[in-house]
């Protein structure tokens, strides 16, 4: 795709207007780091489209403030404040959300992970945001804990225009054969390797 020109133009019967403005479903996969941000730098571009963001991470405790949430949760009080922008939502495990680290059994969290994709859905067959990220979405998915030909379905035949991004490793072949978008972060080195640990402002 050269200087942003599609190599083909399929027979959709659509216009060039119409085809650019499609609802997009993109995945982030793959063993290195830079998923998850790759999906937040995409909400913030979205933020300055007045789009509305909703975030849901499926494995991050509550506990665990990354600075892009701490940034989009401002830049959403910015929207409530002076209109500028769009509405931000972000839920994550312990916030009120049923999917939330507790003791007990698989099944235990395999079910609140259920019902916090049922949520998701919910709100994906009402429209009820712009732009969706699924941060670490894939793991419950691989765990068999949500069932990928549904969540699929859902995906596909989402009304309107509403962005999705689903972020996480291993992510399952249906759902990267549905999407429109797949980017594999490959890892080639990582200061990890060389012992060192995640440091304030590039991991969190």
């Amino acid at each position: 795709m050269p200087q942003g020109v599609p190599s083909t133009v399929p027979q959709d019967g659509l216009t060039t207007r119409q085809r650019r403005r499609r609802p997009l479903l993109v995945v982030h996969t793959g063993v290195n780091k830079g998923k998850s941000t790759a999906a937040f730098g995409l909400a913030l571009r979205q933020w300055t489209a007045g789009s509305s963001i909703a975030v849901f991470q499926f494995v991050k405790s509550a506990k665990w403030r990354v600075g892009e949430e701490t940034a989009l949760r401002a830049l959403g009080d910015v929207h409530r404040d002076t209109g500028q922008g769009g509405p931000v939502e972000w839920h994550k495990m312990g916030e009120g959300w049923s999917w939330s680290r507790k003791q007990g059994s698989e099944e235990d969290h395999a079910a609140a992970a259920r019902e916090g994709w049922a949520e998701i859905r919910r709100r994906l067959e009402a429209g009820a945001h712009d732009f969706y990220v699924l941060d670490e979405f894939t793991y419950p998915l691989k765990w068999g804990w949500i069932d990928v030909d549904e969540v699929v379905a859902v995906l596909r035949d989402r009304p309107g225009h509403q962005h999705v991004v689903v972020t996480g490793r291993d992510a399952p072949e249906a759902l990267v054969e549905a999407a429109d978008l797949v980017t594999e972060m490959t890892k080639i080195k990582h200061p990890m390797d060389a012992g060192q640990k995640g440091q304030k402002g590039i991991e969190w």
